[in-house]
């Protein structure tokens, strides 16, 4: 009989599998994943004149009314030096709107395609990255044009590379949260709560530098603002700490084995659920 290779081993080559497994099912499945992003774009926008448009125009939209609040209403003056205000949290918001998208549909993307896997062979593994594959899409070039607009040209490349990294980065936490939608329904109930305690405690809605000396450690258990910090640092050039990479780097690798060796585990119970 073959010995097991040790622990240790397993655990690097379940991480390995967990980063690469998603993207080759991903170029694999390319097609089938954009039949789906179709799908769901059309589910979506049936009816409507503009269709797609309206997915683009929503998070546009939302960007603009902030900005009307912040410079018209509310009158935000910028700085002399630094990063204004209003910037910053244009930036931070839309990414914040795209993490807050992914993570919502992600938990709920079993229930809503159970009718395309629960009669017939469907390769289930894909589904999470569905949300991903269209959010993605949408807000990248959302996220470029603001880029362009209201900081710099010059920084589209960094706008491009932020976007690239977080849907990567957020691949395992989308897996994670689809098995707790479906097998854990308390999760579902709790998250509105949780993705809405997230935006206040992190750095979007003021600055990194306006949190008090005794609530700095909510930034450091926090990973959503070691993302931001990432992305100010790259399109505003705002400081960057190299220990917030290392944790979002950290917490992405911790969670890819997990990720991909509870969701094979777990589907062959997925059609049970529903």
């Amino acid at each position: 009989m073959q010995a097991r290779p040790p622990l240790p081993l397993r655990w690097l080559n379940a991480t390995w599998q967990g980063f690469i497994g998603p993207l080759k099912l991903a170029w694999l499945h390319r097609q089938l994943l954009l039949l789906l992003a179709k799908r769901d774009v059309t589910g979506r926008t049936s009816g409507t004149l503009i269709g797609l448009g309206w997915l683009l125009l929503q998070p546009v939209l939302q960007v603009l009314g902030f900005w009307f609040l912040l410079t018209v209403v509310l009158k935000i003056k910028s700085p002399e030096r630094g990063v204004a205000f209003v910037d910053y949290f244009l930036i931070g918001i839309l990414s914040w709107f795209f993490i807050s998208e992914v993570l919502s549909r992600s938990l709920n993307v079993f229930q809503e395609f159970a009718g395309l896997y629960q009669r017939t062979l469907f390769p289930m593994i894909i589904l999470p990255l569905v949300p991903l594959v269209l959010a993605g899409a949408i807000y990248l070039f959302v996220n470029v044009a603001l880029v362009a607009v209201i900081i710099s040209p010059a920084k589209i490349p960094w706008a491009i590379f932020n976007m690239s990294l977080l849907i990567l980065w957020l691949i395992p936490i989308c897996y994670l949260l689809a098995l707790a939608g479906l097998f854990i329904k308390d999760v579902g109930q709790m998250f509105p709560f949780f993705i809405s305690l997230t935006l206040y405690l992190t750095p979007i809605l003021y600055m990194p530098a306006q949190v008090p000396d005794s609530m700095q450690w909510v930034l450091i258990v926090n990973p959503i603002a070691d993302v931001m910090a990432l992305i100010h640092a790259t399109t505003q050039d705002m400081v960057w700490d190299w220990w917030q990479g290392a944790r979002l780097l950290g917490l992405w690798l911790f969670l890819l084995a997990p990720a991909w060796v509870l969701f094979h585990r777990a589907q062959p119970h997925i059609r049970e659920m529903l």
